[in-house]
């Protein structure tokens, strides 16, 4: 296998920022990017109301923006290792932009689940590549300190962009008129200058040739049982925090009656917040700790919710949805860095993009399986059977997962 080199010297024409402004520079871009990815979780409730779309066609949409993941990650997160980061990343988040002008052209089910769909294919590129990109940059920027800084940095971006996206959509819906409209057009912007700030970082990775295929594993034989325990811990990770840009804000309008759109991007903030300042807060935990507590709080965050569907108490839901978020939040943490660990620096890019695939199954397949149930049972029925699904696979990834150095 052929080893991406390191990136050849860019003149000072063509690189107009440090590799420390180029760290942030991309930080922001991921984090706006991710962001614009959950506008519409606040929004479904008005979708339904105005257009018509039913519990499962939020889940088709849904599903979509997940499938557009995978597709995209297996196909191209990978070749930014030879193709270069920024070459990569640049049409990736361009491709954010063209979802959020499809969303502006129309609200008609058809028109959102394309815009859905190229959502998800430009996340597929940015995932994997902007996390390399960030190590790459915080090594040649700090080349003497630690990896835990760039770490972070990845996995708060990726929350917090999370988190930063349903209540911004949320208050706009809210206060501002056009709310299926206004939301878009303002993240239209943010988009283009992320597009901006990532053309002017310097390049990590120099090209090289290498001949075409899809994504692959790219980590030793011996250290793929660890690898794909992460990969599984990023599914049920990531499964969780699906459930909450989807389904949950029909939870909260329905079982739970409280229908207000800056409510229901607030919860789904306020879990992806928590998951971020978990991330920060066990930064100096080593990273079975982190991954042995992501687990058990994703376990006590699930039964919390499920429970509080069940009682109708949005104090409880609100509750759950802190502890799941935080779990999801050191569960994911742990599981790139186990990952960043094992994957030597030439198919770092390639071994994330496996990972988020892994993950990104988790988004779509578990959160499809609910929706589908909700129209056979009771949301609580659904909310419980979801909840335990997910245990169940804690359960069994919890030994391999924990039973490794760090």
């Amino acid at each position: 296998m052929l080893l991406s080199r390191p990136a050849a010297p860019e003149t000072n024409r063509s690189r107009r920022m440090s590799h420390e402004q180029g760290f942030w520079a991309i930080a922001l871009a991921f984090a706006v990017s991710l962001a614009f990815t959950v506008v519409p979780t606040p929004l479904w409730a008005l979708y339904q109301r105005h257009d018509g779309y039913s519990t499962i066609g939020v889940t088709i949409a849904f599903a979509a923006y997940a499938f557009g993941v995978i597709v995209s990650l297996f196909l191209a997160g990978h070749v930014s290792d030879w193709l270069g980061r920024r070459r990569v990343l640049l049409p990736a988040v361009l491709l954010e932009a063209l979802a959020a002008v499809l969303f502006l052209t129309s609200t008609s089910f058809t028109v959102v689940v394309v815009a859905r769909l190229v959502t998800g294919l430009g996340l597929g590129m940015i995932t994997a590549t902007a996390t390399a990109q960030l190590s790459e940059l915080h090594a040649k920027a700090r080349p003497h300190a630690g990896r835990a800084r760039g770490d972070l940095v990845a996995t708060v971006a990726n929350l917090g962009g999370f988190a930063f996206g349903p209540v911004v959509s949320g208050l706009l819906a809210q206060y501002v008129s056009a709310p299926l409209r206004t939301p878009y057009l303002v993240f239209l912007v943010l988009l283009l200058l992320a597009a901006l700030a990532v053309a002017l970082v310097p390049e990590t990775v120099a090209v090289s040739s290498r001949r075409y295929r899809p994504q692959r594993v790219g980590v030793p034989a011996a250290a793929r049982p660890r690898y794909f325990a992460a990969a599984t811990g990023a599914f049920a990770a990531l499964s969780v925090l699906g459930l909450f840009t989807s389904l949950a804000p029909a939870f909260v309008a329905g079982t739970l009656h409280h229908p207000s759109r800056a409510l229901a991007g607030a919860v789904a903030s306020l879990v992806f917040g928590s998951g971020a300042l978990t991330q920060v807060l066990l930064r100096r935990r080593s990273i079975r700790g982190q991954l042995a507590t992501g687990l058990t709080l994703i376990v006590l965050g699930l039964a919390t919710v499920t429970a509080a569907v069940w009682a109708e108490s949005l104090a409880v839901f609100l509750a759950g949805g802190v502890l799941a978020g935080a779990g999801a939040g050191a569960l994911l943490k742990g599981a790139i860095s186990t990952v960043v660990d094992l994957a030597p620096a030439g198919i770092r890019g390639e071994a994330l993009a496996g990972l988020f695939l892994g993950g990104y199954l988790g988004l779509a397949v578990p959160v499809l399986g609910l929706g589908i149930l909700t129209q056979l049972v009771s949301a609580p029925v659904a909310l419980l059977g979801f909840a335990a699904a997910i245990t169940a696979l804690v359960a069994v990834v919890a030994r391999p997962l924990l039973h490794q150095r760090g």
